[in-house]
């Protein structure tokens, strides 16, 4: 059963007027209340960080849910992820009660998980989980922005409802 999917508000460079420090500054304040000061959960395992390296004082974990970038020593702020900090611990905490698409991944060689947030008037949001044996780690969490990484993603859950369902029978 779906309930109804309550996130809090996106925070917006804007309201900084432009002061981009500022607001880099209260995105980490909205991460460290939820992920340093907190101790959430995924399905009963603690939700655990990838503090090192330590970039500006401030958790690995940190730069992976607000940056963007392929080479990991370039990675570069991303609005549309600073935006949206807020979103991925109750994505986390309620992605099973909202229905949300939740899949296990294999990705170089680890055990991942995805839950994909579908917005009807806004662009869609992922979060991804690094699964260990004991806990989990938050690894990231982006915007699906164009028609082909949704594409992409929808092949990824398609696959696995299909495994799923060949177990099942």
């Amino acid at each position: 059963m779906q309930s109804e999917i309550k996130l809090p508000s996106k925070i917006f460079l804007e309201e900084f007027k432009g002061d981009f420090l500022r607001y880099f500054e209260a995105v980490y304040k909205i991460f460290k209340e939820d992920y340093v000061d907190s101790k959430p959960t995924y399905n009963g395992k603690e939700l655990k960080l990838k503090k090192h390296p330590y970039i500006e004082g401030k958790e690995y974990t940190f730069y992976h849910l607000t940056h963007s970038g392929k080479i990991e020593t370039d990675r570069k702020p991303d609005l549309r992820r600073m935006e949206r900090i807020a979103w991925s611990k109750p994505i986390i905490e309620n992605g099973n009660i909202w229905g949300l698409k939740i899949w296990p991944q294999k990705r170089n060689g680890k055990n991942r998980i995805c839950i994909w947030l579908e917005a009807e008037n806004d662009l869609d949001y992922i979060v991804i989980l690094d699964v260990r044996i004991n806990y989990s780690l938050i690894w990231t969490a982006f915007v699906l922005e164009y028609s082909h990484e949704k594409r992409k993603k929808q092949r990824e859950y398609n696959t696995y409802l299909k495994s799923k369902n060949r177990l099942n029978n």
